[in-house]
């Protein structure tokens, strides 16, 4: 307008001096905040910014937010001239003049903000490095800003091109990598903060473990010798071998950590500048976020499924141990850590590693040594990962069972190590009751097929071992638990031979009770394999006899020297049988399982001495007594089978307490064995020879073990004639009164029509011998207990000749156990029986 006035219009220059349009462009005031943003930029690119200018802005910016939309498309615009120009040192001090608005104008927010998100993606979108740290760094402090989740979506959009960046690889881009790992931290803490999870979570989780791993592959080789340094030297300490110490040992046997937890606003420069520390920070917020278990299983499956494509879970190398070692260490504990644990015990059964055994032993490794850790805070283990172990502990028997001879060693590698780890799952879990439920609970629905029965019953025996060898006793011994010895005893009239045998087994390890108090963690399982004595669960029961019965002054504290001596050999004897026939395949399945577990496991468990044996209610007797009865009558058994019940019923005796037993209790000891022995000799009987002369030597046991128990010596005196080693080619009763299977006896020919002749001569003589001792016996028995009792002795005589009543049960006449055992060809009749029936024949 001024220029029109001054040539075409020159009068109205003279006259119209009020009139703006006739004033000069170069003479109109200028706003201020465009004086103000003008000064911020130096007058040429390689100027410094002016920081005081800056300020002065964003001060001005606060006290006139209504200015704040202009200042924000004025530095947008400039952006993109900057940019073209490639004047990085421009474009920094618009991205300092936005976080300088950040902080003062942070309630003014929405006036700039989607102008800023707009810079932002242009800044990463930029094909220069520099303007990437940049753009990640002013993301970060935007991040960091917010109050609510209103620009969530718009976080969100930027979150694939902050990965992208900080998968760059190369000592080069250093910078840029610790710039979005940044950015991702406050993406996390915004997370975590606003309950809000990005949908590109997963890309996250990615980035920062990719980090880790790069991070490891520059400076890996000193930091993992450093941190094997430290496990060696704490295993030395301890008194066991280190990580280089063999391949019995690995990285699980020590705690792990990695570092203590980090404050991102006390970083040195290095330490800004390292993705490594970056991806450290994220880990620790990664494990704050997870305060919840749905947050928590979000946070862990893309770890997880990373670690499964990358082959992170090796112990010595990978990554697993040690990211997972943060995450069950956050700043701030969410008690909720122990999920991390049964997360990745469930991994197992996922489709990238169900099939790969030996990434499934390495997850194993990782799991023990995480369950190391939480109990050492005070976390016990979720019931559920007891539960877990055992089914994969099955599987990994009816894989060791069924599989190829390659297969084989991979497979019990596998064994072992889940052994190891229900190990620390248990001694992490003060009450042991709802194991003892959950084990009730898998009994009760066994399956028939042989091969998957003696599996799952197999784990559920380990189980039992690891209970009784990590739980401490108290003063009050355990009383049995009853929903637990219901399932056992339907397992003990299983169809197949060799899971009646594991029942009798677990029966053994349950109610027998390992050391009264916990060993120090040097004394556990991680260390190099030693021979050590190789004592079943029923060697231990006999020598817990020998220590209770001198403890009550019995007879053995009289015996002499030489006889001392016999009983010591005679246990090692049987060992040296027990490791014979357990070569066998068939019945020695879940002996074997026995001698395996108590050679790793020799350290865990104390002497016999502190052993103790768990009680068992008068009900719970008969039952037993009852299951006794019926399980020696069936056709199909092994000389196994008949030293399960041997040993079986021994344990029963000690925990009943005979002194302290009502009268009936005590005469139905002897009474069983009296009838199982009339059975064995009754001529032309419906049971085999074989199984005929079986019985007859298991009643023999049966009754000298229980008059030694009750202190009568006169009835093993009496019965020393049928322990002669020519009774029974396949069975043989030791020094200890205990039935044994007899060593190099050809088990294959048991049954066979040379052995039923054989049998039928041996009983032959049998019952002649009977004939002349049995009303001796009977005497002796009766006057014996007439002594503690309140029974008059013709009483007692009479009760003792009867036939034993087994107990009518819901259990034994249930269909479902009818569905199971077959008792077709009992001395009961010539037709297959119902349990109800045999309770009712005598």
């Amino acid at each position: 307008m001024g220029f029109l006035s001054a040539k075409l219009l020159p009068s109205c220059e003279s006259m119209c001096v009020c009139c703006p349009a006739l004033r000069p462009s170069s003479r109109r005031p200028v706003k201020r905040y465009k004086k103000l943003l003008a000064e911020i930029f130096p007058k040429t690119p390689d100027g410094a910014p002016n920081e005081r200018k800056i300020m002065k802005l964003c001060e001005y910016a606060a006290k006139n937010p209504l200015r704040i939309p202009k200042i924000a498309k004025f530095l947008e615009q400039r952006t993109h001239k900057e940019l073209r120009a490639a004047h990085v040192s421009f474009v920094r001090i618009i991205t300092e003049a936005y976080s300088k608005l950040l902080f003062i104008c942070k309630e003014q927010m929405a006036y700039f903000a989607i102008s800023l998100v707009n810079v932002l993606t242009e800044l990463l979108e930029s094909k220069q490095e520099n303007v990437h740290i940049l753009g990640c760094q002013t993301l970060a402090n935007f991040i960091n800003s917010q109050v609510d989740n209103t620009y969530a979506r718009n976080i969100e959009s930027l979150v694939r091109k902050v990965c992208a960046l900080s998968h760059q690889q190369g000592e080069e881009h250093r910078l840029l990598r610790a710039a979005s790992l940044q950015c991702l931290s406050a993406m996390i803490w915004f997370m975590k903060e606003h309950s809000y999870i990005f949908a590109d979570f997963d890309e996250i989780v990615k980035s920062v473990l990719e980090n880790y791993r790069t991070e490891e592959s520059v400076v890996g080789g000193d930091r993992h010798a450093s941190q094997h340094n430290w496990v060696d030297e704490i295993a030395r300490s301890e008194g066991r071998p280190g990580i280089g110490g063999g391949n019995d040992v690995n990285i699980s046997s020590a705690t792990v950590r990695l570092r203590p937890a980090r404050n991102s606003s006390a970083l040195t420069r290095d330490e800004r500048e390292s993705p490594e520390v970056w991806s450290h920070i994220c880990v620790q917020k990664l494990a704050e976020l997870a305060k919840e278990s749905t947050t928590m299983r979000r946070v862990l499956d893309p770890m997880l499924s990373y670690f499964d494509t990358k082959k992170q879970w090796t112990p010595r190398h990978g990554l697993a141990l040690l990211v997972l070692s943060d995450m069950a260490y956050p700043e701030k504990s969410s008690g909720n850590e122990q999920l991390i644990l049964t997360a990745v015990i469930r991994h197992l059964d996922h489709k990238n590693v169900s099939r790969d055994v030996q990434t499934k032993s390495d997850i194993i490794q990782t799991a023990t040594s995480l369950a190391r850790q939480l109990r050492s805070r005070g976390y016990a283990a979720e019931l559920v990962v007891a539960g877990d172990l055992c089914k994969h502990l099955r599987k990994t028997l009816e894989a060791v069972e069924l599989g190829s001879v390659e297969d084989l060693n991979s497979n019990e590698s596998l064994q072992n190590f889940l052994e190891d780890c229900l190990m620390e799952v248990v001694r992490g879990i003060n009450d042991v009751r709802p194991l003892y439920d959950m084990m009730a609970i898998t009994l009760e629905n066994l399956p028939s097929i042989p091969t998957v029965a003696r599996a799952t019953l197999g784990s559920l025996l380990i189980l039992s071992h690891i209970i009784s060898l990590t739980s401490a006793s108290s003063n009050t011994p355990m009383v049995f638990p009853e929903a637990l010895l219901q399932q056992i005893l339907k397992s003990m009239v299983h169809p197949d031979i060799d899971t009646r045998v594991g029942a009798h087994h677990m029966f053994s390890a349950i109610i027998v009770q390992g050391p009264s108090h916990l060993r120090s963690e040097s004394e556990y399982l991680y260390e190099t394999k030693k021979q050590s004595r190789n004592t079943s669960v029923f060697a231990s029961a006999t020598a817990l006899l020998e220590k209770l019965r001198r403890e009550k002054d019995s007879l053995s504290s009289d015996k002499p020297r030489n006889m001392m001596h016999d009983d010591v050999k005679e246990r090692n004897t049987h060992e040296e049988d027990n490791k014979y026939v357990w070569s066998q395949k068939n019945s020695a399945y879940f002996s074997k399982l026995i001698f395996s577990i108590i050679e790793r496991y020799a350290k865990l468990s104390s002497s016999v001495e502190e052993a103790n044996i768990a009680m068992l209610t008068e009900d719970q007797t008969n039952q037993l007594l009852s299951a006794f009865w019926i399980q020696a009558n069936q056709t199909d058994n092994t000389p196994f089978n008949y030293e399960a019940i041997g040993h079986s019923y021994s344990l029963t005796v000690l925990s009943s307490r005979l002194k302290n037993s009502s009268n009936s209790n005590i005469v139905q000891f002897f009474q069983l064995p009296l009838s199982l022995q009339s059975i064995a000799l009754t001529p032309s009987g419906v049971l085999p020879a074989s199984c005929q002369r079986s019985i007859f030597i298991l009643s023999t046991s049966m009754l000298a073990f229980t008059g030694k128990v009750c202190h009568i010596t006169e009835l093993s005196d009496l019965l020393r004639c049928f322990t002669s080693p020519k009774v029974d080619p396949y069975l043989r009763i030791g020094e200890d009164l205990q039935l044994y299977v007899r060593l190099h006896s050809d088990l294959g020919s048991y049954g066979s029509e040379s052995d039923q002749e054989v049998a039928r001569s041996i009983l032959s003589d049998c019952r002649t011998k009977v004939g002349i001792n049995d009303q001796r016996v009977l005497d002796v028995i009766a006057s014996a207990l007439s002594s503690f009792s309140e029974m008059d002795r013709d009483v007692l005589a009479k009760e003792l000749t009867e036939m034993f009543t087994p107990e009518e049960m819901p259990l034994f006449g249930s269909n479902s156990v009818l569905d199971w055992a077959n008792f077709n060809g009992q001395a009961f009749s010539d037709e297959s029986l119902s349990f109800d029936e045999v309770g009712c024949l005598h």
